[in-house]
C-alpha cells in the first residue's frame, strides 16, 4: 500500500524548504476550478493545476493556469519525447507517485522529486496570489506566483498549455 500525504505534510515541506505559501482549508471539496475561485472568493485564473505526466515513463508534473488544456505536443517537444510516449498518469499512479490524490495534488512536497515544468504565462500572473492544489481535497495552497517559481526551480515553457 502507498503511503497516502495530505496538506499536514505539505505544511511540512513548506516549512523544511521555507517556502512563503498557506494551506487554506476550505468547508467542501471543490471539484472544478470555478468552484475553487467561488468557494475562496477569487478569480478562476488565478487557479493553477499540477498534472502528472509520463513521459518514456518517467514522471513529469506539468504547471499550468487551471483553465488551461495542457498542450501535448509542445511538451513532448520540450521533453524531447515523441507526443505517443506521452500519457497522463492515472490516479492510481499519481497517488502512487505523488501520495497524493488527484485533485488534491500540490506543485512540491511530493513523496519522491519529480520533474517539474510551468507554463510561462503562470509566471505572468497579474495577481498577488494564485492557488494550487493543498494536499486535500477541500484544501488549496495559497501562494504569490514568483514565490511558486523560486520554490520548484522549475523549466518555464512557452506555450505549455491554451485556453
Amino acid at each position: 500500500m502507498e503511503k497516502t500525504l495530505n496538506s499536514r505534510d505539505l505544511a511540512r515541506f513548506m516549512e523544511n524548504e521555507g517556502i512563503a505559501a498557506v494551506i487554506v482549508h476550505l468547508d467542501a471539496p471543490t471539484k472544478t476550478v470555478t468552484d475553487a475561485a467561488a468557494a475562496l472568493g477569487a478569480r478562476p485564473e488565478q487557479i493553477v493545476k499540477s498534472v502528472l505526466f509520463l513521459a518514456d515513463g518517467e514522471p513529469v508534473l506539468a504547471v499550468a493556469n487551471g483553465l488551461s488544456r495542457i498542450r501535448y505536443k509542445v511538451l513532448a517537444d520540450f521533453l524531447g519525447v515523441s507526443r505517443r510516449r506521452l500519457k497522463m498518469a492515472d490516479a492510481a499512479q499519481a497517488l502512487a507517485i505523488t501520495g497524493y490524490v488527484v485533485g488534491s495534488v500540490p506543485p512540491f512536497g511530493h513523496l519522491q522529486p519529480i520533474r517539474t515544468v510551468v507554463d510561462t504565462a503562470v509566471a505572468q500572473l497579474p495577481h498577488a496570489h494564485i492557488y494550487a492544489g493543498g494536499g486535500e481535497t477541500n484544501a488549496l495552497l495559497q501562494i504569490a506566483p514568483a514565490e511558486l517559481l523560486r520554490a520548484l526551480g522549475a523549466a518555464a515553457v512557452e506555450g505549455l498549455s491554451a485556453a
